[in-house]
């Protein structure tokens, strides 16, 4: 690279060289660079990550990008194919790329621009990497300076107010004196997360450090933040002993720490204080609807109170035998106090677990009852309304979930599970992608360290799965890794990334063979089967096509599944292209219910396929039309569209251009303003 390396230390310099050697190979990415700098992967993600705060695909791209400029001014070589000789399979991606990066796109530089253009480009080059440039050169010092001043006032606003509850300690020798002690970590937490105005780390992501021995600023930067709280506390009779103190993490000092002696009637005026004197000191603005759920207090009847505190340590290992071991005292708890809704909305949140997984449902009027319940006796409880919003979820009501879940959230807004089910229903029961990324995001921040290398898996993989939904390839890239860090033998991600390789490059062939190679691991997974004859069938290969969705049938009703109904007017036109007219009807006929049943934003996408296959070409475009003033569809929809070969007979229509640009340009729209949301947030 003749400019000066573009982040200045021996470590990246090393880096750029041994990508500069690869340039050309679009299959050189961050596995390949680990192996040849003689790295693991995660120590090589680590160091870049450290030294250029971009992720190692970032990186890898932004080094290829400055090699194409490059190349655009020294030589003559069209823009195709200097993409092709920086790694680019894909040349519109090189072009996005390149105009992201600079602003310009590659033609615009060919064609010369201006000379204080050119200076404003590199300048904002630069200040992509401030932090590493702050001794830099002189000419840009003072714009350094502005944007490392406001740096200092936004970047750690993010972590300024951010705590975790750890688990408290027991004092006592009697082990069974456990489930109290818990009881008044598990208070300290909920208190918290009531308040808006601080993010409180998930009880999943700090039950972890029960018994660990590492230190307060590795547990305070694995959970991304300032403050922890440590406690410990006993029951001796009818007296409550706790050691409490919050720890500013940064200097490892507390800031402060008080030692109670309190009877044990006292106990919720003593949880109500510590949540109050740790916002205090963390300067937390508490509003007064906050301070009125944190003084609510739970029930009056302390044996009662008793029971439910037992219940909660099986009821939050969301094992079937642990869910049947709650159960029983959080009835005991209300036979003891008739109004306590706690227990009322964690039945029904417990029976409503135990009928997950289950075909048949068993319990779904329990759970109705006893969530009516309690909603009853505390309708502004954030359990109550997460109990009814259960309930809707088992019956398949999920626009009537909607609305229980989001007033939960303003009564609890740190609730990692309420934000996990918003996640999950606006991902596929009810599409919205800004909603999906929006809350996946709010989680990850939320659940920041699973209890386990599979359960980070998992959390990554959601989350790279609504990035990629809308638009992020990069960043969905990047998550999709991390989650195959993880855990390398994570069931679903493999997946995702073919799909988002083929975003980023748009290689037809190239999918198809990663594809067929992962079905090969498991050729039971229908999900890889038909997603196999799907890309066959969009390279119009018909009999390869054939091929798979016949085995992808036969096994579809050798075992009565109703799955990827969606999919059967692609599988009709292969069936029909084969000769085999009978078979094909039978599909369309099936898609054609299908389409009627659809109540999702896809419904006039899915028609326009319907008569398309028909030849009712107008009403095909119509439904197109119809289908472009939609918002929050899925990026898939861009790239396969227009792939579709039961649509190719629509492209002699004038419109048809025009109504795919409008989908085009209203799903960029949508997204940048959708990044610039989550920056104000604080979420990306």
């Amino acid at each position: 690279m003749s400019e000066v390396s573009i982040l200045g230390s021996d470590f990246i310099q090393k880096a750029e060289a041994v990508i500069l050697e690869n340039i050309s190979n679009e299959q050189f990415g961050v596995s390949e660079l680990a192996e040849a700098m003689n790295m693991s992967r995660s120590s090589l993600l680590r160091k870049i990550k450290t030294h250029t705060k971009l992720s190692a695909n970032q990186f890898i791209r932004q080094v290829r990008l400055t090699k194409g400029m490059e190349m655009l001014r020294q030589t003559t070589l069209t823009v195709a194919e200097i993409s092709d000789q920086v790694g680019f399979g894909n040349t519109s991606y090189f072009i996005k790329c390149f105009r992201d990066q600079y602003g310009y796109s590659p033609g615009e530089v060919r064609k010369g621009i201006p000379a204080d253009e050119a200076t404003d480009i590199r300048v904002n080059i630069l200040n992509k990497y401030r932090w590493h440039l702050v001794t830099a050169v002189t000419l840009i010092t003072i714009v350094l300076s502005v944007v490392l001043t406001r740096r200092k006032r936004t970047v750690p606003a993010d972590i300024e107010k951010s705590i975790a509850v750890l688990p408290f300690k027991n004092e006592s020798s009697d082990s069974l004196n456990l489930y109290f002690v818990n009881g008044l970590m598990e208070s300290t937490l909920n208190n918290l997360q009531k308040i808006a105005d601080l993010r409180v780390i998930s009880r999943t992501s700090v039950e972890q450090y029960r018994n660990t021995n590492k230190g307060i600023p590795e547990i305070a930067d694995e959970l991304n933040v300032k403050y922890l709280v440590e406690g410990s506390g006993q029951r001796v009779g009818n007296q409550v002993l706790l050691n409490i103190q919050l720890i500013d993490a940064s200097g490892d000092r507390p800031i402060w720490s008080e030692q109670y002696s309190r009877e044990v009637g006292d106990v919720f005026a003593l949880q109500n204080e510590v949540a109050r004197k740790i916002a205090d000191a963390i300067k937390a603005k508490v509003t007064p609807s906050e301070k009125e759920q944190i003084e609510k207090i739970p029930t009056e009847n302390l044996v009662a109170y008793d029971y439910y505190l037992q219940a909660l340590t099986p009821f939050y290992t969301r094992t079937r035998e642990g869910l049947e071991k709650a159960i029983p005292l959080f009835e005991k708890a209300i036979e003891e106090d008739p109004q306590f809704s706690l227990a009322y909305a964690h039945i029904a949140i417990s029976y409503y677990f135990l009928d997950e997984d289950q075909k048949q449902k068993h319990y779904t009027e329990l759970i109705n009852n006893f969530a009516d319940k309690a909603l009853l006796y505390d309708p502004k409880s954030a359990e109550s309304l997460m109990a009814k919003a259960l309930y809707y979820m088992q019956t398949e009501e999920y626009q009537l979930a909607l609305p229980h879940l989001e007033k939960a959230l303003e009564y609890n807004p740190n609730s990692s599970s309420v934000i996990q089910m918003l996640a999950g229903l606006y991902a596929s029961a009810i599409p919205n992608t800004d909603k999906y990324l929006e809350y996946a995001l709010k989680g990850i921040q939320l659940n920041i360290a699973a209890k386990d290398s599979v359960s980070k898996s998992y959390i990554y993989l959601t989350l790279s799965n609504a990035l990629i939904q809308n638009g992020f390839v990069e960043e969905a890239l990047t998550y999709i890794n991390k989650s195959l860090d993880y855990d390398a033998e994570n069931y679903y991600s493999p997946l995702l990334k073919i799909y988002i390789l083929y975003a980023r490059d748009g290689n037809i062939q190239q999918t198809q063979k990663r594809l067929v190679k992962e079905w090969n691991k498991d050729t039971t997974r229908l999900d890889i089967l038909q997603e196999v004859a799907k890309f066959y069938y969009y390279g119009e290969e018909y009999d390869s096509a054939f091929y798979y969705y016949k085995k992808f049938v036969k096994a579809r009703e050798r075992n009565g599944l109703d799955i990827y109904p969606q999919e059967d007017i692609k599988i009709a036109r292969v069936y029909q292209k084969m000769g085999l007219n009978k078979q094909a009807a039978k599909f369309f006929n099936a898609y054609a219910e299908y389409c009627e049943k659809d109540q999702s934003i896809y419904k006039s996408a899915s028609m326009a396929v319907k008569y398309a296959y028909e030849g009712k070409n107008d009403k095909a475009i119509e439904q197109l039309r119809v289908f472009a003033t939609q918002d929050n569809y899925q990026y898939w929809i861009l790239l396969f569209m227009e792939k579709d070969p039961l649509l190719k007979p629509l492209k002699s229509n004038p419109e048809f251009d025009k109504i795919m640009q409008k989908i085009k340009s209203r799903f960029w729209k949508k997204r940048d303003n959708l990044k610039k949301i989550l920056e104000n947030k604080g979420l990306v």
